[in-house]
């Protein structure tokens, strides 16, 4: 096992699915809610790094990170240090990837509350803000849940704009996703893999706690 490339990819994909907690519920809510004839727009936006290969996001992330962008040179400016080839620019890269897994179950969680369970609260006094975290945010718990395990197992696993975007260093950008490649390069299958059954476990038990969560969700609605 890889211990610095493990500590590096618990730690890129706790901070993502931290960071990304409270705008894909921000984000879900004024999804499911939108009447706007651009909605289909903003979900194509949204959905887009799913459907976009690794590689074309990282490149494209790379040359937005690079001192001659206006994104890499602020940031240069402002802390001295570059965006590639940094845990900042991997953290800011899977950030972007993982917004669909973020949004779309949020999304769907608040889509599935029937409009009359916000109308009540409202007739029964409560502010929007009281509705949201009395009444909306309990119900759609099951899908902000199934948010953080998919952005976390996601971020586990990604490879393409990882390696574009920060390379392969020791201790800042080196992921168990690069090792398990590095180590395959070099016929060292043995430690690929214990590493790859490592994924392997976190991604089914990931897929399980998120169909677990939705099998809940109907038994309870029936």
């Amino acid at each position: 096992m890889d211990a610095l490339a493990l500590v590096v990819s618990l730690k890129l994909a706790l901070l993502t699915s931290l960071l990304l907690l409270a705008p894909g519920i921000w984000l879900g809510r004024r999804l499911a809610h939108s009447r706007s004839r651009w909605r289909p727009l903003s979900e194509a936006l949204v959905a887009l790094p799913l459907v976009m290969p690794p590689t074309v996001m990282g490149f494209y992330l790379m040359l937005a990170f690079s001192a001659d962008a206006p994104l890499g040179g602020t940031w240069q400016a402002l802390t001295g240090t570059s965006l590639n080839f940094s845990f900042s620019g991997i953290l800011l890269a899977s950030l972007v990837v993982n917004i669909p897994f973020a949004v779309q179950p949020i999304q769907r969680a608040f889509e599935a509350l029937p409009d009359h369970l916000r109308e009540a609260a409202w007739c029964s006094g409560l502010s929007t803000w009281r509705t949201f975290l009395a009444i909306e945010l309990p119900l759609v718990m099951p899908g902000v849940i199934s948010a953080l395990a998919l952005t976390f197992a996601h971020t586990l696993g990604e490879f393409g704009v990882i390696l574009m975007v920060g390379g392969a260093i020791d201790g800042e950008t080196r992921t168990l996703a690069i090792s398990i490649y590095d180590h395959v390069q070099a016929f060292d299958e043995g430690a690929a893999g214990v590493m790859s059954a490592l994924l392997l476990v976190v991604s089914f038990v990931t897929i399980a706690v998120v169909y677990g969560l939705a099998a809940r969700h109907r038994w309870r609605g029936h």
